[in-house]
Order: structure tokens, then C-alpha cells, then sequence
């Protein structure tokens, strides 16, 4: 079973299937950096959405209120001020071995994706909590990551303080 069907059984269904490529390319083209297969197919199926009241994901569509493109941009400013850049154990940004902005949490974490240093390399995950000066490296995907997230494993955001019977989602647009 593929992580999308793993993620579609225990999430629900997802009612936002986007087909179309083009606010990929454009954050392409503004970032310089193509996002992870996995985490592009995730955002397609369910857009912008709440995770279990804690967990925000965004989709890069134009027309959405909640928009990931616009969400990084401001993001990534604030992650490279210099009070906030010490918080990282790397920079911010889209480059190689940097940590681009994709997700948040109402409890304070941020989830980053973090650039492979090599093409052949892998994506992997970091969350940063804001209330210490903690980092965790997560050697898997997104959609790894948001499968354990959902199962209620300890990847920092623990979903089991929001959703105890199961988890559930919410569209943001």
C-alpha cells in the first residue's frame, strides 16, 4: 500500500484533488527548488487543511485564502532574521542542506522541509519548536512523516492530545 492510501485510510478521504501543475512551477521558479513528489501529491489530494485542530498544511493554489506560497515567503523572512536563524541548525531557505518552511502547529512547531544536499539525496524532515531551542532531524519523506504524525507516533506533534478516537481534518479554504 502506497504512504498517500496509508494516509487516506486513517485521514479520510480527500475532497480538494487538484490536477492542475502550474502553483507548483511558479513556486519552481520563485524558490528554485522543485518540492518532494510526496509532499506535492499529499497537498493535491487535500489542499489547505487542519490536521486533528493542530496541524496546518497549505496548498500553493492562488485562489485559496490559506496559500502555501504566500505562507513560505513570510516564513522565510521571519526564519532568516537573525534573532530567529539561531534558533535553526540550518539556515533557512532553498538551497542545498537548507530548511524551507511548509507546515505549522497551534502548539508551536514548525515542520521544514529540508533540501537535499545532493539530487539523488533524499528529502528529509526537521521540526523546530519554538517555546526551546530543540531541533529533531526525521530521516524520512513528508508523507512518512504525516503518516507516523496521524498513527499518533512521537514526531514532536503528537496527534494523540487532539484527536484521541481518530484523526481528523478540516479545508482551510
Amino acid at each position: 500500500m502506497s504512504t498517500l492510501a496509508e494516509i487516506r485510510v486513517l485521514l479520510g478521504e480527500p475532497r480538494f484533488n487538484w490536477s492542475d501543475p502550474e502553483p507548483w512551477e511558479e513556486l519552481r521558479r520563485e524558490f528554485g527548488m522543485e518540492f518532494p513528489s510526496d509532499f506535492r501529491e499529499v497537498m493535491d489530494a487535500y489542499g489547505s487543511i487542519q490536521i486533528n485542530d493542530q496541524l496546518y498544511l497549505e496548498h500553493p493554489a492562488g485562489h485559496l485564502q490559506h496559500n502555501l506560497g504566500e505562507t513560505i515567503r513570510g516564513d522565510l523572512k521571519m526564519w532568516q532574521e537573525e534573532d530567529m536563524a539561531e534558533f535553526l541548525p540550518s539556515p533557512a531557505g532553498a538551497n542545498p542542506g537548507e530548511l524551507m518552511p511548509t507546515a505549522s502547529a497551534v502548539t508551536g512547531e514548525w515542520v521544514f522541509l529540508r533540501v537535499p544536499e545532493a539530487p539523488s539525496s533524499p528529502w528529509r524532515i526537521v521540526v523546530q519548536e519554538l517555546d526551546s531551542p530543540e531541533s529533531t532531524l526525521y530521516e524520512m519523506t513528508f508523507s512518512e512523516w504525516l503518516l507516523a504524525y496521524l498513527k499518533g507516533e512521537d514526531v514532536t506533534v503528537c496527534s494523540r492530545n487532539f484527536a484521541p478516537e481518530h484523526p481528523f481534518y478540516e479545508s482551510l479554504s
